[in-house]
């Protein structure tokens, strides 16, 4: 569920795009598997759990790495309070995701948090008093229509569980806000420790009522997959943002629309149905063009 903002170091557009490319494909790759594997581990496990493991696996993960590098500097800041609310953000994002994942296809939901990027684009006009173009306001439109479709009433998903998606995306288009914000300032590798950890000292809280020991070895496996998966994903797009303008690497995150109908189908025996495949692309289609004419914009 993580999509680090780009990064403010220069790139070198020539030798990188392709890596930067391989990257960001495999980074939705790591994260449509993490979430496929809470769908199924969520069958047996609470959503509170698999959040615990889920920050356990990426504070500890990244502190090994970073502790070698820099020691005690890992943890400078240039706000604290603003890697506090990012990580706040996050997990909350991780919490109602994984409810939603619990009744829901993990198709569907990748799709509908798809809409991250167009509801960014009201934050932009709204609250960073940003122009907006007429065609990218269309595009926010066709964007809730598609999502519309796929969690409308009387289909394949409940409408409450396709609001509380939707409650998904503003929170992550908040978190997004914020962090682009910050990577300003803020070194992104010190920003994922401080989310992991903050989102690891939410979940004990959290969990603290609601431990519940894995019965089997597969359980604690799926959980540890979790968690890996995440972490891999999430530093994979940090070198993928690190490598490349976004212009050139955010169409490539749609492609974790395909990976997670690919893992339902895999997984669940799960296919969207027809309005729910228009829906998708059009909410794929919609995002795309919107970043083409950000993209445009900014040349």
């Amino acid at each position: 569920m993580t999509q680090p903002s780009p990064l403010t170091e220069p790139v070198n557009p020539t030798r990188w795009l392709g890596p930067a490319i391989v990257f960001a494909v495999l980074a939705m790759a790591s994260l449509s598997f993490s979430d496929a594997t809470s769908q199924w581990v969520l069958l047996s496990v609470s959503p509170v759990m698999v959040l615990w493991f889920r920050y356990a696996v990426q504070a500890l993960g990244t502190t090994l790495v970073l502790a070698p590098l820099r020691g005690r500097a890992m943890w400078r800041t240039h706000s604290l309070r603003w890697q506090l609310l990012r990580g706040l953000l996050m997990v909350s994002c991780s919490l109602l995701a994984f409810y939603c994942l619990q009744r829901m296809p993990v198709a569907e939901f990748t799709a509908t948090v798809m809409l991250t990027p167009l509801v960014l684009t009201v934050l932009a006009r709204f609250v960073m008093k940003e122009k907006v173009s007429a065609l990218r306001w269309l595009m926010v439109v066709g964007g809730l229509i598609g999502a519309l479709l796929v969690i409308r009433p009387g289909g394949q998903i409940d409408s409450a569980v396709g609001w509380m998606a939707l409650t998904v995306v503003v929170t992550y288009a908040v978190f997004q806000a914020v962090t682009s914000h910050m990577t300003r300032t803020e070194d992104p590798a010190v920003m994922q420790l401080y989310t992991g950890w903050v989102g690891w000292a939410v979940s004990t809280l959290l969990v603290l009522n609601a431990w519940v020991t894995p019965e089997s070895l597969n359980e604690w496996l799926l959980l540890l997959l979790v968690g890996l998966a995440a972490t891999l994903g999430q530093y994979l797009l940090i070198v993928a943002f690190s490598k490349a303008p976004a212009s050139v690497v955010s169409p490539f995150l749609y492609t974790a629309v395909g990976f997670s109908t690919l893992l339902g189908w895999w997984f669940f025996d799960h296919m969207p149905d027809a309005w729910a495949f228009t829906g998708m692309a059009l909410v794929v289609l919609c995002g795309l063009v919107s970043s083409r004419i950000q993209a445009a914009s900014k040349t």
